[in-house]
C-alpha cells in the first residue's frame, strides 16, 4: 500500500525536480561509485571497530547485536536498514523516533548513538545499493505513509543516505525540537518538514564534490557532539 502511494505521488512530483538533479546521468553514476569504493575501504578499516561494538552490545545487554530497522527507501520501497542495537530488547516497539533522554537506551547503546557507531552497519546498505553515503534519512513507513505530503515525498526520489543537510540541521536541533512527553508529534510537527526541504534542495543541488563536503561536515558535527556531551557529564 505504501509502496502504490509513494509511487503515485511520485509520478506527479518527482517530474518537478531538474534533471540535473535527480537520482540519473553522470554525477548518479559517480555518486554510486564513490558510495561503493567509500563503503568497501571503510568497512575493512573500521571492522575492528564493529567487532568491538558488536562485543560491548554482547556484554552489556541481552539480546541480539544487531537491529533491523524497516525504512521507506527511494520510490517508496521499503528496505531493512542495518543498525547495532542500542535499545533493551522489544524496546522498539514504543515511539520510531528516539527523545533526547530516552529511557529505553542502555549505558553502552548510549554511547554508540553519541558517537554514531550504531550507525556504521549501513555502509552493507550501501553496498547492497539501498542506501546512498549522502541523500535523505531514510524514515520509518509510519510516519511516511501518516505526514508524508506531495511535496515530501520528493525526497523519496534518490536513495537515502546516512548524512544529509538535514541530518546536520536535526543534529543542530534535535533537543530543542523533539520532546520527551509527545516524541513523535513534536518531531513531526517541530522539524520533520523543515528537515525534508533542506534535503529537497540538496537533491536539486547535488554533486560528488558537495557530498565529500557534507560528509566532512557530519565528521566534525559528530566531534563537536561527542565533546560536547562529554562536557554535559
Amino acid at each position: 500500500m505504501l509502496v502504490a502511494e509513494a509511487g503515485a505521488l511520485l509520478n506527479a512530483t518527482v517530474r518537478h525536480i531538474p534533471h540535473d538533479g535527480a537520482d540519473q546521468g553522470v554525477n548518479a553514476l559517480l555518486k554510486r561509485l564513490l558510495d561503493i569504493a567509500v563503503a568497501a575501504v571503510l568497512l575493512v578499516l573500521v571492522s575492528p571497530l564493529l567487532l568491538a561494538a558488536a562485543t560491548g552490545i554482547r556484554l552489556t545487554s541481552p539480546g541480539p547485536v544487531f537491529y533491523l530497522a524497516m525504512r521507506v527507501g527511494r520510490g517508496g520501497r521499503p528496505f531493512k536498514m542495518f543498525k547495532f542495537r542500542t535499545m533493551r530488547p522489544d524496546s522498539h516497539k514504543g515511539s520510531p523516533i528516539t527523545a533526547p533522554n530516552d529511557d529505553r537506551i542502555f549505558p553502552f547503546g548510549r554511547f554508540l548513538r553519541g558517537t554514531k557507531i550504531d550507525e556504521l552497519p549501513q555502509l552493507v546498505n550501501i553496498l547492497k545499493g539501498d542506501m546512498s553515503l549522502v541523500g535523505p534519512r531514510p524514515e520509518d513507513p509510519g510516519i511516511v505513509e501518516k505526514h508524508y505530503d506531495a511535496e515530501m515525498m520528493k525526497s523519496l526520489a534518490v536513495r537515502p543516505g546516512i548524512t544529509s543537510p538535514g541530518t546536520l540541521l536535526y543534529m543542530r536541533r534535535f533537543r530543542e525540537a523533539v520532546r520527551n512527553e509527545d516524541v513523535t508529534g513534536s518531531y513531526v510537527s517541530g522539524i520533520l518538514r523543515e528537515k525534508l526541504q533542506a534535503d529537497i534542495r540538496y537533491i536539486d543541488e547535488q554533486s560528488v564534490l558537495r557530498d565529500i563536503g557534507l560528509i566532512l561536515r557530519t565528521v566534525c558535527a559528530i566531534a563537536v557532539s561527542v565533546v560536547r556531551s562529554r562536557g554535559r557529564e
